[in-house]
């Protein structure tokens, strides 16, 4: 009897994939779509397409998708979560969609800790509209935007998205993986399946960055993308977990900020007499 050791998931649909060659979106879509068959549950979930390079992720996955606009994913995965609690919600999102115009949407959700997930494609440039400077371009970085590289002193820091939302109490689950590897590979597949798990127990708000490459905006072929990725991304986006709730522990975002506010609050009463702290902060 033949053993089928590798196949199609269910959940993506015949839909060629329409990627540049070396680009990652398709390993981590077929990982997103391995999970939904693993779970079962593909008949109740929905996904939010962004703008960018995945703005066709509803011509990919066989869920029920809804296109937002340029940001507003996470809003828009906010409204449907809400209305429709019983379902799975996920946004799609690029860098410069979730990091640059979608910040606000970004922080307020994870704050709120609404119970909805997030993949978080960090590739460090804006891919669909020519290669401009994304708020994740490293420091020298070379963009249309910034041919003489990303100057710090006039355009700032990259924003790591995942240390920036580690700070909020509503986050569960924040992890930085990627794809460049079989190891990695099966590393972000256990990360993105505890991500939507947590969203299914109802512990929070989580967040996968998986970084990733563009070999057409970066002028590189697809193997020497994944190596620049490997030298120049990971060094300022390290892998690994940022925040994990449960493993802390706690059953639920909930529980982890009042442990947490109870733990200040003890900081603050132990504090020296005449220290601002005791007294509610500096003047």
């Amino acid at each position: 009897m033949s053993k089928i050791v590798y196949e199609r998931p269910k959940s993506l649909t015949d839909a060629q994939f329409s990627y540049c060659p070396g680009c990652t979106h398709g390993i981590v879509h077929r990982l997103v779509a391995e999970t939904l068959d693993e779970l079962g549950i593909e008949g109740t979930t929905v996904g939010i397409a962004p703008v960018g390079c995945s703005v066709l992720a509803y011509e990919f996955f066989a869920c029920d998708m809804v296109q937002a606009a340029h940001g507003r994913a996470p809003a828009v995965a906010t409204g449907i979560k809400r209305v429709n609690p019983d379902n799975v919600v996920f946004a799609y999102q690029g860098d410069g969609d979730l990091a640059s115009i979608g910040t606000a949407e970004t922080v307020h959700a994870a704050t709120r800790g609404e119970k909805i997930t997030v993949i978080f494609i960090n590739n460090a440039i804006y891919g669909m509209t020519g290669g401009q400077m994304a708020p994740t371009s490293l420091p020298g970085q070379v963009t249309q935007t910034s041919p003489y590289g990303r100057n710090v002193d006039t355009d700032g820091f990259p924003i790591r998205i995942c240390e920036l939302l580690s700070t909020l109490d509503g986050v569960a689950l924040a992890q930085r993986v990627t794809v460049d590897s079989p190891k990695n590979v099966r590393a972000a597949k256990k990360a993105i399946r505890k991500a939507f798990e947590y969203q299914i127990e109802g512990v929070g708000y989580t967040i996968i960055e998986v970084v990733s490459t563009c070999p057409t905006n970066w002028g590189l072929s697809p193997v020497d993308a994944l190596q620049w990725m490997r030298d120049k991304m990971l060094p300022y986006y390290p892998l690994g977990v940022y925040k994990d709730v449960k493993a802390e522990g706690f059953g639920n975002v909930a529980e982890a900020a009042a442990a947490r506010a109870a733990a200040l609050a003890g900081t603050v009463e132990s504090a020296p007499a005449g220290d601002p702290s005791s007294e509610g902060g500096a003047e």
